[in-house]
């Protein structure tokens, strides 16, 4: 069991971080509240919520992991080397898409709702 409680610590020591140190990472965290917020005033469904939680992660998982490439290529090439410079933009990529997609889901899901709040 304190090996699980390590193991957990270290992984809040990981979210801490990126939350610290990583702008994007706050605004992605910032959003994913704010679409919390409104799935809770406009009543959401339980598949929606799960839709609209399993979005979120994707994002807030994507920048994290995004952090924990930018660390190590710095660590391995402080001068940027074109394949360090390639590694970074995939990752930065890969968040870009997952939160493009997460916009869209968003606006799927929470639009109708919202619109029929105030439009009605």
């Amino acid at each position: 069991m304190q090996k699980f409680i390590a193991s957990f610590a270290v992984a809040i020591s990981g979210v801490v971080f990126a939350l610290r140190t990583q702008s994007h990472m706050r605004f992605h965290a910032l959003a994913g509240l704010i679409a919390c917020v409104v799935g809770l005033i406009v009543s959401l469904e339980p598949l929606e919520w799960a839709i609209i939680l399993l979005a979120i992660a994707v994002v807030i998982s994507a920048e994290m992991i995004n952090t924990a490439v930018e660390q190590a290529v710095n660590l391995a090439s402080p001068s940027i080397h074109p394949v360090a410079k390639v590694a970074k933009d995939v990752a930065a990529g890969a968040v870009l898409i997952a939160a493009v997609i997460s916009a869209i889901i968003g606006l799927l899901i929470l639009g109708p709702p919202l619109w029929r709040l105030f439009a009605g």
